[in-house]
């Protein structure tokens, strides 16, 4: 019997020929990825003793939840970062690139089959690449610091296979939308997914990106992509490592297999507080919204954006609403530049704000007040994710984003946007 790659990745990182769902492993990481939460990380280890890390070229340290910093005590915060970062000997710190897993990719750090964990729950996104990739806390991040490696059990792995043909308007939120409101977010509690079939082979990896970041919401442990040629050859320049395909065995044993057929599927959006509280587009009434917010790690690319400047050329934004446009980088923001597509955005009357993580979290820059609505392409919409408790958040595709910042309600984007990104 074959291995699925959750099981491919640990049986190389622990060193072992074989590794079988529920084993217990030790695993050598290759990747530990940090972002603010590297400052209680460094506290941690100052007070233990530990005065070298494991290695430390292994490190990457991005400031983004709250860059630039908003009060003095996260810019003593940063300070503090940037203090121990130097004492610790990593080279790999982006103190202003953008969000960590946009850069995380952009510079080459995520490869196929790796072990990466971050500081982040949606650290999830680097299975887009084919990487085992997973969120932990402080107090397991320091220790993978100190020692490099991580014990924990190899999951299950439940297969989504991805087939039919996409209708206009439809992006691939839209799909994991879908899976999260049919499937529930308990369907992959401590489970690895792999995405796969003829829609996933057509997807870009931005496209990927945005379902394997949302895998997390679902309970995944890991959310794979299979790692194909279109995954090397993005990598190729941005890493002086080798990057291969990577995919599962053909005979490898699954915990169960769902087909999703996105044939005739309609634009979705997530309702409060839940983002597998999901209806088709066409069931919402009529609901008018105070802020619409484009970015974050799920969809601030340069995808996202296209298809938004693609919608609002030559309308503007609902005098009602505020749009805001975050790209998730620095690199994201100069390619939409160029392309014309932040100048499309001022016209319309967006506002743009520096890359990093922003109002996704409730950080900074856009937080909503009470009774306020925001349809949001971000991942979460818990009670008071972005500001107020008394607030609301509907999750949508960039697309629906876009065409409601123009008319001032959640607006189905298929009235201004006959295309798909899936083709």
């Amino acid at each position: 019997m074959g291995m699925t790659m959750a099981e491919k990745a640990l049986a190389r990182a622990s060193g072992q020929g074989r590794v079988e769902a529920g084993q217990y492993i030790t695993a050598i990481v290759d990747r530990m990825m940090a972002h603010e939460a590297f400052a209680p990380c460094a506290i941690t280890l100052k007070r233990l003793g530990v005065k070298e890390l494991y290695d430390p070229d292994r490190v990457i340290v991005i400031l983004d939840h709250y860059f630039p910093a908003p009060t003095v005590r996260m810019a003593e915060g940063h300070k503090l970062i940037r203090q121990a970062v130097e004492e610790y000997g990593i080279k790999h710190f982006l103190g202003h690139a953008g969000i960590c897993h946009q850069v995380m990719c952009e510079e080459g750090y995520v490869l196929p089959g790796h072990l990466i964990l971050g500081t982040d729950s949606h650290t999830t996104t680097y299975g887009a690449f084919g990487a085992a990739s997973a969120g932990i806390g402080v107090t397991e991040m320091s220790y993978v610091l100190a020692t490099g490696e991580l014990w924990m059990r190899a999951p299950p792995t439940i297969r989504f296979d991805l087939k039919g043909g996409p209708s206009p308007g439809i992006m691939s939120k839209d799909i994991i939308l879908y899976i999260a409101g049919v499937f529930t977010t308990e369907v992959a509690q401590y489970r690895a997914i792999e995405f796969a079939g003829e829609v996933a082979a057509r997807m870009s990896l931005a496209s990927r990106m945005t379902l394997s970041n949302m895998g997390v919401e679902l309970g995944a442990k890991f959310a794979f992509f299979e790692a194909d040629e279109k995954t090397t050859e993005y990598l190729k320049g941005r890493t002086s490592e080798e990057a291969r395909t990577f995919g599962p065995d053909p005979d490898a044993e699954y915990e169960a297999i769902h087909t999703v057929d996105i044939t005739g599927l309609e634009p979705q959006v997530a309702l409060p507080d839940n983002p597998g509280n999901v209806e088709p587009i066409s069931e919402l009434v009529d609901q008018p919204v105070d802020q619409a917010f484009l970015g974050s790690c799920t969809n601030g690319r340069l995808e996202d954006l296209a298809v938004a400047a693609q919608i609002l050329k030559g309308r503007q934004v609902n005098p009602r609403t505020r749009l805001l446009v975050t790209p998730a980088s620095q690199e994201v923001l100069l390619q939409a530049t160029r392309a014309g597509y932040t100048e499309t955005f001022l016209q319309a009357g967006a506002h743009i704000t520096p890359a990093g993580c922003g109002p996704c979290p409730g950080g900074h820059m856009g937080l909503l007040a009470s009774n306020e609505v925001c349809v949001s392409s971000t991942n979460r919409n818990f009670r008071g994710r972005m500001g107020s408790p008394e607030s609301q958040v509907f999750l949508a595709s960039p697309a629906t984003v876009a065409a409601s910042a123009i008319t001032g309600r959640i607006t189905d984007p298929r009235r201004f946007w006959s295309e798909t990104t899936l083709s």
